[in-house]
């Protein structure tokens, strides 16, 4: 099938991972379109098809599917919206799109979860018949989209990734902050000693992982897996590593779990922080997945290192700044906006 040019369909292709994803199958001469919300803005535009909808309108999810091959299904509404939204774009929408795929008679319909769907673990590395537990509402609505998949499995192809956070070209979000202290020529904080092994995901990894899922045969896609980055440190090695390639001489600098973990919750409950619970109560902890299912079963083989996926994130981030000066937003295609961690920085 690796051979054989395909349609697909990218729902949310106007994200961080949708364009990668875009450019990638563009460039192997695949036909695509992408279902979304928000306008594809890119140059790729008149290079594919575009429905501007939202994957909760199952009649418009039904005219992006006709003469689909492979669906690969990467919308989600992210922590920082609501969560009602939440959970009907994650689990009502994702219904919608693998009941869609079934009934248009698409081959496969490649879910893209999270690793969040893990909660807070007690162990690692973390393996895919390890426990689910999502924590908050991002985190259960992944589980639950993962649910409606696994209903499906016996019908239909429906492999599930599992992917560590992912960077690389056009990520913004919650890393567009520590890119603004580092070439701001700041100190940057983190909880702990910064020791714990910490695995990241570089986007054109996670690329060549949903390609596999949707090239090799379907009773091996048909399944779950854990992708992320073979080689990684840890958050103060690696970021540490980013602050000596930004060359302002700057440091990584440990703040206490205790107090700084109460005011970024006091912080969130009253809106002045983009951090959510998921992200302070883990930065401190071993987070780490094992990828041997992916590497056995799909063969992947990933190509960057923790500290090569920030880099070329930074300097992307770089060479880019001036388009989103000034914007923020819930997205990873937009800054986070900072809050009250902006005045912060004054102290860095």
């Amino acid at each position: 099938m690796a051979d054989k040019k395909k349609s697909f369909l990218i729902t949310g292709g106007s994200g961080f991972l949708g364009i990668n994803l875009v450019r990638y199958l563009l460039e192997r001469g695949h036909k695509v379109s992408s279902i979304d919300f928000a306008e594809f803005d890119y140059p790729e535009r008149d290079q594919i098809t575009i429905f501007l909808n939202d994957i909760r309108d199952r009649e418009a999810v039904d005219r992006a599917m006709e003469g689909i091959d492979i669906v690969i299904h990467t919308a989600a509404a992210l922590p920082l919206y609501k969560k009602e939204d939440i959970f009907s774009t994650d689990i009502d929408g994702t219904r919608n799109i693998v009941e869609s795929a079934l009934a248009h008679g698409v081959e496969r319909m490649i879910h893209i979860s999270s690793t969040a769907v893990y909660g807070i673990p007690d162990h690692h590395p973390l393996f895919e018949t390890d426990e689910r537990f999502g924590v908050g509402p991002y985190g259960i609505a992944k589980v639950e989209a993962e649910n409606v998949c696994f209903e499906f499995r016996d019908k239909l192809c429906v492999p599930v990734i599992r992917p560590k956070s992912f960077i690389g070209p056009e990520r913004l979000g919650v890393f567009a902050l520590f890119y603004d202290w580092a070439q701001d020529g700041k100190n940057f904080p983190i909880l702990g000693k910064g020791n714990n092994p910490y695995q990241y995901l570089d986007v054109e990894d996670l690329c060549d992982a949903i390609y596999l899922t949707a090239t090799v045969p379907p009773d091996v896609a048909n399944d779950t897996f854990n992708i992320g980055a073979k080689e990684y440190g840890t958050p103060r090695s690696d970021f540490q590593a980013v602050l000596d390639y930004a060359g302002k001489g700057r440091r990584i600098i440990s703040l206490p779990v205790g107090p700084a973990v109460f005011i970024l919750r006091m912080l969130e409950a009253v809106g002045l922080s983009p951090l959510y619970k998921w992200i302070y109560e883990t930065v401190d902890k071993e987070s780490f997945v094992s990828i041997e299912k992916a590497e056995q079963k799909l063969g992947y083989s990933p190509k960057f290192s923790n500290v090569d996926a920030l880099k070329r994130n930074y300097d992307w981030y770089m060479a880019n700044k001036q388009s989103f000066e000034n914007k923020s937003g819930v997205s990873h295609r937009v800054p986070w906006s900072q809050g009250i961690l902006r005045l912060a920085k004054i102290f860095f």
